[in-house]
């Protein structure tokens, strides 16, 4: 007889990640001189990655990467803020998290600041007053003029830096890749970019960003994060402290994918065998209360007679620290009123003025309470032992309530009123070990779904691969054929299993029949921004001049032409002219001038005003700007 075969469970362990503070750096001697070395911030909503334009030689990734968070109490100061890495464990200090993100632009530039402090100092530069090293620094796609602009202002004016270069993270990684696979520029292809707040398409034409036609999606790996708590905690109650938005984060990054055809994989999931073989079954830590559980009689008076033995000690302790009070004050008084019997007068005086009493006979009232208020106190501690032990007795006799437990029995009742049940009807057991498992099945890939379906988590919107046709709609069929081509997906949100896959088959949904098309996904899709970045900086240095050092900021075009000014590189944001209509004020108005009829005759006068130029009248003046 052939044996039946035990489904193998996939049991996992939530690892609980503490990050270690990071170490303070120092500065290679080569990275000051002839020249400064430029420093390279990957400024994630999600993650800050920081390390130095060095060549490949040289340590090959970014020195420090956190957490984009600062932990910083009301009123707390600048010395007592945890930044990153600092913050062992994210959970307790949830309510005190900052960001300086809303979605994906700064707007706290406090926070910024803190984030700042942060790379320089663990980057080791210790110079006084001003960095010295050129920033090349990451911004959203169309970042708003006002953040671009608060964001110089902190470069140039408090950190004293000497250039500045802005770019679009995605785009950094997009050509770090075509880099890699040896194209030649200028590069053509589509951007699909997700990250924590949000998601971008961002289509490329000839190594330009075509800013008029990107797009942006309100959906990214927050709102996939959020959705998968919500899921969880409505599916175990019981487990709600235990569902931490940390421990999420990790069954998304660990444990989720995404279906090639998402209602086909939901069909799998509901065979039992699949669904025994694919859930994943977290493992909580183990606590020895049972939801339900009852408390016996015995349990109920020992913690009835522990509760009032703390009470007792309580009010003793109260009342002693009372009596020392009173006792203090009174002495202090004794003190006073022994002046008046010695005839110092000008000292006892001076003591009534310092305890706010106006004549002898107030003090003598004072002490005359304080003296009966020492008297009971001592009184009370004298009795207090025997009392309380007298009300604990009293206490514990008292018959229990109806809710406590069980009240007192008629003789007459019997004692087993129940049938007892039959040995052969199997009763359901509890298992302690499921109780405390997190069975995650369907979950795993329905979260990463709402990129593709937005509508389950309640955003009014279109998906990505939905944008996506919008976008490719915008373009003659030629540029169309160009842009697939080369199709390119980066962000920390695009890493699930299976995701290249699942926007191959849309786009083979979405193209014409025998069109061609390629997706590519970036070798490190949360690291290559900063790599990008970074090789960038390398063959762009600021003191190469001519077309090397085009698309950096100086401290003097900062001055000149102001905060909001960027400098175009193949992986920046467009400058493009804006016309900005400008009013000007009106004349004031002349007093009406009456002409009469050339016969002289009484009739109708025509009267003549100069009217005032129109309010709405305006001037239309070139500035250049950057679009948002």
């Amino acid at each position: 007889m052939a044996s039946k075969i035990e489904p193998v469970y996939q049991i996992f362990s939530f690892q609980d990640c503490k990050t270690s503070p990071d170490p303070v750096f120092e500065v290679p001697a080569q990275y000051v001189t002839p020249t400064p070395v430029p420093i390279v911030i990957d400024n994630g909503s999600f993650q800050t990655r920081a390390g130095w334009a060095a060549p490949a030689v040289e340590p090959d990734a970014p020195r420090l990467l956190f957490r984009s968070v600062a932990a910083r109490s009301r009123g707390a100061a600048r010395s007592e803020t945890q930044i990153g890495n600092d913050i062992p464990n994210l959970e307790p200090l949830r309510w005190l998290l900052k960001s300086q993100f809303d979605r994906n632009v700064v707007v706290n530039f406090e926070i910024q600041e803190l984030i700042f402090d942060y790379v320089f100092t663990h980057l080791g530069i210790t110079s006084e007053g001003n960095v010295a090293h050129p920033i090349v620094l990451t911004e959203a796609p169309c970042n708003p003029l006002h953040c671009r602009q608060m964001m110089s202002e902190l470069l140039f004016e408090c950190y004293g830096v000497p250039h500045v270069s802005y770019g679009i993270d995605s785009l950094y990684s997009f050509y770090h890749n075509n880099s890699q696979r040896n194209l030649q520029p200028p590069h053509t292809g589509i951007v699909l970019s997700s990250g924590y707040h949000c998601s971008h398409i961002l289509p490329v034409i000839n190594g330009r960003l075509d800013a008029v036609n990107c797009k942006r999606v309100n959906v990214a790996g927050s709102q996939a994060a959020s959705y998968l708590q919500r899921l969880l905690q409505l599916k175990y109650p019981g487990h709600l402290a235990a569902i931490t938005l940390s421990r999420v984060e990790e069954l998304l990054h660990e444990h989720s994918y995404t279906a090639v055809d998402y209602h086909e994989e939901l069909e799998k999931w509901r065979s039992p065998e699949f669904y025994e073989r694919e859930v994943h079954r977290m493992q909580l830590p183990f606590t020895g209360k049972v939801p339900g559980g009852c408390v016996s009689v015995e349990e109920r008076h020992e913690r009835r007679a522990q509760q009032l033995r703390r009470l007792q000690e309580i009010n003793a302790r109260r009342r002693e620290e009372k009596l020392l009070q009173d006792q203090e004050r009174l002495d202090r008084l004794m003190a006073v009123q022994e002046l008046l019997e010695d005839g110092l007068l000008d000292q006892f005086h001076k003591s009534l003025v310092e305890l706010n009493m106006d004549s002898a006979e107030e003090l003598q009232s004072y002490i005359s309470k304080l003296q009966l208020a020492v008297e009971q106190g001592r009184q009370k501690l004298l009795h207090s032992d025997g009392v309380e032990g007298k009300n604990e007795v009293s206490e514990l006799e008292q018959p229990m309530d109806e809710g406590d437990g069980v009240t007192l029995m008629d003789p007459d009742f019997p004692e087993d009123t129940l049938p007892e049940k039959p040995a052969n009807v199997v009763q359901p057991v509890f298992n302690m070990a499921e109780y405390h498992q997190l069975f995650v099945g369907t979950e795993r890939l329905r979260c990463p779904e709402i990129l593709f379906q937005p509508s389950p988590t309640g955003e009014d919107q279109m998906g990505l691969m939905e944008t996506l046709e919008y976008v490719l709609a915008r373009y003659t069929p030629e540029q169309q054929e160009a842009l697939v081509s080369n199709v390119f997906l980066t962000g920390g949100n695009m890493q699930y299993p299976g995701m290249k896959e699942r926007v191959e088959r849309e786009l083979l949904a979405l193209r014409p029949f025998q069109s061609h098309f390629k997706v590519r996904m970036a070798s490190r899709p949360a690291l290559d921004a900063w790599y990008g970045a970074r090789d960038w900086a390398l063959e762009h240095l600021p003191t190469g001049g001519g077309e090397a050092a085009a698309g950096w900021i100086s401290r003097q075009d900062y001055e000149e032409k102001g905060g909001e000014y960027l400098s175009e590189h193949s992986a920046s944001n467009v400058f493009i002219p804006m016309r900005i209509a400008k009013p000007v004020p009106a004349r004031p108005s002349e007093p009406p001038v009456s002409t009469l009829t050339s016969t002289g005759a009484s009739t109708a006068a025509t009267t003549v005003t100069s009217s005032p130029m129109p309010s709405c009248l305006t001037v239309a003046a070139d500035v250049s700007v950057v679009t948002s």
